[in-house]
């Protein structure tokens, strides 16, 4: 085999890699060492900005297999016969901190997974809770800066997390389950993943139903503790990203089996509490889960920086068969994962391996922007209508319509019979064993009893209380005791 020669970005052989060019031995380093410049400028210029949430993240690539005929309330082709594969990308992520956090922190996982179907790409963003902790977009950044870290201490302040959720009391169930048991996962392997969002199928027919997708691990729920995380993070501040690659190298290929609750859209206006709500959750008495498929993960990325970091989900990449629906959330995040894209990764970020079509080819007119790489050639026009047979529109919608009606303006969302900010953090509460309330008493305790402002600690009592009075009652006595010692 002949031996590789080193080049140049422009492809010129490279005489020495070891030593820069010098006027003299032991003197300056010439200006015209093309080589030596060319390699500090591109290190100069090898990070781009990570992204605001879910920038900790690992990737693996897979194929989802349907199990189940779901003919009925979708036609989307990757779903549309029983036994059909489909190859994936999935993305797992903590949502706060910094692309050099840890991975065994208490923080909500993101589950970010891309189909490459036949009829285009499909992204399905979501997270490992079925809820989160607000309703509205607009309150989204304000949510995310109390979170992240301050910008005088440069850290993350109790403070400000505790602040922000005593203003924000629908945020009183996500943060029952971020507290609980499950808000530190033992790997991503070992937690459920979730669209969190209703969507909408629409079948053949032109039903429509509404949706909210739920994958269930096949290797069983684990969850760290407090002090068991804490340890796992002085040993390995990576080792959600260890575990996933290590597993899948081994041939241990994690599994999550997809089952989905369906609503008849013409339910949703008199449920008794608004069905698209994201801090919300359909009970299972009302809405079954029904079986769907089988998502398995059996490759790692060849290049993380490459798959993982540049991998682009937006929730606004639909096929036929599957749409929106009104929630706010995911009306807002329909704009804001692919705006983020184009800022972080530049207009034709669609063109990178990792985020192109597989099983179809992109036809548009969008031409032009740094690295566009698929501009056409002479006989290619860049607008449409025209009459050189370009790509043209199919007129078939990919979802139902939406009924709208009233005046705009700033609406607070639709009051339902039962819709309250407590209510199902209650319930979830009421669902724990003791040991598990004892342990969610204290994960609140911890950090709420750190803050400085009791008029922000009274807030946040009376919201746990209005869920349950025991909650309430019992987390008062735990930050009290804290505050006193």
């Amino acid at each position: 085999m002949s031996k590789r020669v080193l080049t140049t970005e422009s492809g010129a052989p490279v005489a020495d890699n070891q030593n820069s060019a010098t006027a003299g031995v032991g003197g300056p380093i010439l200006l015209q060492d093309q080589h030596l410049l060319e390699k500090l400028a591109r290190f100069n210029r090898e990070r781009i900005p990570e992204r605001v949430v879910h920038a900790r993240g690992s990737g693996a690539y897979g194929y989802f297999e349907v199990t189940d005929d779901v003919t009925a309330y979708t036609k989307a082709d990757f779903l549309g016969e029983v036994g059909k594969k489909t190859e994936t990308f999935l993305r797992f992520s903590t949502v706060a901190d910094s692309l050099g956090g840890a991975d065994a922190v208490r923080d909500p996982r993101g589950f970010a997974l891309k189909f490459y179907t036949e009829e285009g790409n499909y992204d399905l963003v979501g997270n490992n809770t079925p809820v989160f902790f607000i309703k509205d977009p607009i309150k989204f950044p304000d949510f995310i800066h109390s979170q992240k870290r301050d910008p005088f201490t440069g850290k993350q302040e109790a403070d400000n997390v505790w602040d922000f959720w005593a203003h924000a009391p629908e945020a009183t169930h996500q943060i029952t389950w971020l507290m609980g048991d499950r808000g530190i996962p033992a790997s991503y392997r070992h937690m459920n993943g979730y669209g969190s969002h209703t969507y909408q199928w629409t079948n053949e027919a032109g039903e429509a139903f509404f949706v909210k997708y739920h994958f269930k691990t096949n290797q069983g729920i684990r969850s760290l503790s407090a002090d068991q995380a804490a340890e796992l993070v002085g040993k390995d501040a990576n080792s959600h990203q260890t575990d996933l690659l290590q597993a899948i190298e081994r041939g241990v290929n994690p599994s999550w089996t997809l089952y989905v609750q369906i609503m008849p859209a013409a339910e949703a206006a008199e449920y008794r509490f608004n069905p698209f709500d994201l801090t919300k959750v359909w009970p299972h008495s009302d809405y079954p889960l029904q079986r769907v498929g089988r998502l398995v993960l059996d490759r790692n990325p060849e290049n993380v920086f490459a798959e993982v970091e540049q991998a682009a989900f937006s929730p606004n990449n639909f096929v036929p068969g599957i749409g929106p629906s009104p929630d706010k959330m995911l009306q807002g995040r329909l704009f804001a994962y692919a705006d983020a894209h184009r800022y972080r990764l530049g207009v034709n970020h669609t063109l990178l391996p990792v985020n192109a079509p597989k099983a179809t080819t992109a036809e548009n007119y969008g031409r032009d922007g740094a690295m566009a790489l698929r501009n056409g050639s002479r006989h290619d026009k860049n607008y449409e209508p025209n009459s050189y047979q370009g790509p043209a529109q199919t007129d078939a919608a990919l979802s139902a319509p939406l009924a709208i009606h009233g005046w705009t303006g700033t609406h607070e969302a639709p009051a339902h019979t039962k819709d309250d900010d407590f209510f199902q953090a209650g319930e979830l509460y009421r669902l724990m064993s003791e040991d598990e309330k004892k342990r969610l008493i204290a994960n609140i305790a911890g950090g709420l009893s750190q803050v400085s402002r009791e008029d922000v600690i009274e807030k946040n009592l009376a919201h746990f209380a209005a869920a349950d009075a025991d909650y309430g009652k019992r987390v008062a006595e735990a930050v009290r005791a804290l505050r006193e010692d």
